[in-house]
């Protein structure tokens, strides 16, 4: 018997350690996709630990083991050191990117050398530091599904965990002879440590899920946000931009931004999202050079920016809220003429050129609500403005040596304009006539990219017609600058927002006018309207789920605690109002019912008599209608016991029992009909019940319904037999005497 307990215990224990190999490789599979699922991870390093654990996933399968020394780990470990050093300068040239190369590199080595119990365990944190390396890189809600696998695999692997150590506990015990209760049931220990450590891990995971998504609110500021990778999004609104790099950014359909426009259920606005003016050009980057303000906040928490502009009557009034991705940028994007802010945000800063900055390090970009006067141009106002520059706009008609090719085509384009804005109107009309538009970058290196796209290629992304235009413009010694932000936006009319991707990133002009100041032109032509399909809608879903994500769970803060607060304060109260009032109802519903059964029984006294019995009567009845039901079918069975023999046997068998019980030949629950007939000393009776007992064996066990339809008569020569049977006490008194 020990030889058999030991060869069973030892192929538990080989049973334990595959699954728990197993288990944590999925939880390292685990862990890396959802870093690399966050694509901040660069692709070599993706395809060469992806490759290392389809090695590892193959040796589980094919149950080969290939294990490295620990010698060449430690000299592994020591020559990554000068490998990290020069991943940090000259390869990632950030921490976090060296610091999750190290991570990979350890988890790859450690996979390939696990031989004692700390290798696993650390493997175990490095998969978990995989994961929260993904929480640093993304607040998206893949990474929400992720966890949720990484958090079922983790569990199901720290139960094997504990396992694994029960059963190498108990077979250390065995090796030493040492006597152990828990050695005669080699399952108990493992039990226990399953009861004790599966609920304690659910409890704590609720526990702590509930207080950090629930009742602790979040703050915008990061602890490692400050070596979160920038996006490409970002180096497109700075103060330098290359010629060409918002046509890069939009090549993405990723999600920038989400703007919710007050009162607005049926997505009316096709709005500019006014980012950075750049006023600068060398021919090739446009460039910033306006100061930065600080401003200070006003006494209700927001900030007041540019106020309306002489000469130009403020159109309509535009509240709107805006939740930002976390793009790397510090720009805020309003729509035009912004005229207050308000955001968790400790100060900001605004240029002469109208930009919005964030200059809180504490406090990233990610949520802020904001009021613009759309402005509402004056055509007529306009072709009377003077056509002078005013003092201080020099810079805005600053010209870099450029084709003699371009000031002739705007004198041909303005031609005998009789004001300047009739020459802005007449160029804005020209470039979105005359020339394509396309997303497709230039293959080669210009030095002129303006007169390339005027004169050559003659197609282009909104970049060259913005910047085509306003050196134009400035050839005619009319001011001008561009300005970088987003156009439009899809609404989805299941959260009622705007969802700005990358593909919506823009660019256009915006020129000086005397007395009414910088007025917008667009002289880019419309793109294709992007196909609505099923996928676009699911897409929609999708963005929903997420915009929920963000709003109640990663941007879960003070203030939508308090919101929460606050609606579950008004729903409770709606809900125990609503409670009371429908309580008052339905009393003074029974008083009216009982007021008019009062006054029936008053004028019909004996017919309320007679109905309150029926209605008694009627109660007892539906009390017993399971009982009546039963006897129905008992006395259906007894009376054609051949249309269910199984069951008519059964019925026939209880009342025969219960009838030589009577006598005092009981049936024992232990007892088998064969054992009970033994039982019976009587040989009269025992003939007959054995009799029965055959007919009911047949009937049960054989389903014949002959010997079930001759049980009543066998039952009826039975209960002749019984009415002068001897009972067991007859038998002893008949003995003695």
């Amino acid at each position: 018997m020990k030889i058999l307990a030991t060869s069973d215990g030892s192929t538990t224990a080989k049973a334990i350690d595959r699954y728990f190999n197993v288990s944590l490789y999925v939880l390292v599979l685990t862990g890396f996709g959802a870093l690399a699922s966050t694509s901040g991870i660069d692709l070599p390093a993706v395809l060469i630990v992806g490759a290392a654990l389809l090695v590892r996933g193959y040796q589980l399968i094919a149950r080969r083991e290939f294990v490295i020394p620990e010698r060449w780990t430690n000299s592994l470990t020591l020559i990554y050191i000068f490998v990290y050093l020069a991943d940090y300068f000259f390869v990632s040239r950030s921490f976090l990117g060296a610091s999750v190369h190290l991570v990979l590199f350890t988890m790859v080595v450690r996979l390939f050398s696990l031989q004692k119990t700390r290798d696993h365990y650390a493997l175990a944190v490095l998969a978990f530091l995989m994961v929260l390396s993904a929480a640093v890189l993304t607040v998206g809600t893949i990474f929400l599904f992720s966890f949720a696998l990484f958090l079922l695999v983790a569990i199901i692997t720290f139960v094997l965990m504990e396992m694994q150590h029960s059963v190498t506990e108990q077979a250390c015990l065995a090796d030493r002879n040492i006597a152990d209760p828990s050695a005669a049931v080699p399952s108990s220990r493992m039990a226990q440590g399953l009861l004790a450590v599966a609920p304690a891990l659910m409890m704590m995971i609720l526990a702590g899920s509930f207080l950090i998504f629930f009742l602790l609110p979040r703050v915008s500021s990061r602890y490692l946000s400050a070596y979160s990778p920038t996006s490409d999004v970002s180096t497109g609104f700075t103060d330098r931009v290359q010629l060409g790099r918002i046509g890069q950014i939009q090549q993405s359909s990723a999600v920038v931004m989400h703007v919710q426009i007050e009162n607005d259920l049926q997505g009316a606005y096709d709005l500019k999202w006014r980012g950075v003016a750049l006023s600068s050009f060398d021919g090739h980057v446009w460039a910033n050079s306006y100061t930065q303000t600080a401003l200070r906040a006003g006494l209700d928490g927001s900030y007041h920016l540019v106020p309306p502009q002489r000469g130009v009557a403020p159109g309509k009034s535009l509240h709107y809220r805006v939740m930002m991705e976390p793009l790397g940028t510090n720009v805020f994007f309003l729509a035009e003429r912004p005229q207050r802010m308000t955001g968790n945000f400790r100060q900001i800063a605004v240029d002469a050129g109208g930009g919005v900055y964030d200059i809180d390090t504490d406090h990233p970009v990610s949520q802020y609500e904001a009021e613009s006067l759309l402005p509402a141009v004056n055509a007529d106002e306009l072709r009377v403005a003077a056509n002078t520059v005013p003092d201080g706009m020099d810079k805005y008609l600053a010209l870099p040596p450029l084709d003699s090719r371009i000031e002739t085509l705007a004198d041909d384009i303005a031609g005998a304009s009789p004001s300047n804005f009739d020459k802005a109107l007449a160029m804005e009309h020209y470039l979105s006539t005359h020339f394509g538009y396309t997303l497709e970058l230039p293959r080669n290196f210009s030095q002129d990219p303006v007169a390339n796209f005027l004169f050559e290629r003659k197609k282009g992304h909104c970049e060259y017609f913005a910047s085509a235009m306003a050196i134009m413009l400035r050839s005619q010694h009319i001011p001008s600058r561009i300005v970088t932000g987003f156009r439009g936006g899809e609404y989805n009319d299941l959260t009622g927002q705007y969802v700005v991707r990358a593909s919506d990133a823009h660019s256009w002009v915006e020129a000086y006018f005397p007395g009414s100041g910088w007025i917008s032109f667009d002289p880019t032509p419309a793109g294709g309207s992007p196909s609505r399909s099923g996928w676009s809608r699911m897409r929609l879903y999708l963005d929903a789920a997420t915009s929920f994500w963000r709003e109640w769970i990663i941007n879960y803060d003070a203030g939508h605690q308090r919101a929460l607060g606050r609606d579950a304060a008004v729903g409770s109260r709606h809900f125990f109002d609503d409670a009371r009032r429908w309580v008052a109802r339905q009393h003074q519903a029974m008083l009216r019912s009982a007021r008019r059964v009062h006054q029936h029984m008053s004028a019909f006294p004996m017919r309320s008599v007679v109905g309150l019995i029926a209605l008694f009567m009627a109660l007892i009845a539906g009390t017993r209608i399971r009982s009546m039901v039963a006897w129905i079918r008992k006395l259906k069975l007894g009376m054609h016991p051949e249309r269910a023999p199984r069951e008519a046997a059964a019925l026939w068998y209880e009342r025969m029992v219960v009838r030589v019980g009577r006598l005092g030949w009981r049936k024992t629950p232990s007892q088998t009909p064969v054992d009970f007939v033994s039982s019976i000393q009587e040989a009269v009776l025992q003939r007959k019940v054995e009799t029965f007992t055959k007919a009911y064996e047949s009937a049960r066990f054989g389903n014949s319904a002959e010997n079930a339809k001759s049980l009543p008569d066998l039952f009826k020569d039975l209960a002749g037999e019984t009415s002068h049977a001897c009972s067991p006490k007859d038998h002893e008194h008949a003995s003695v005497n």
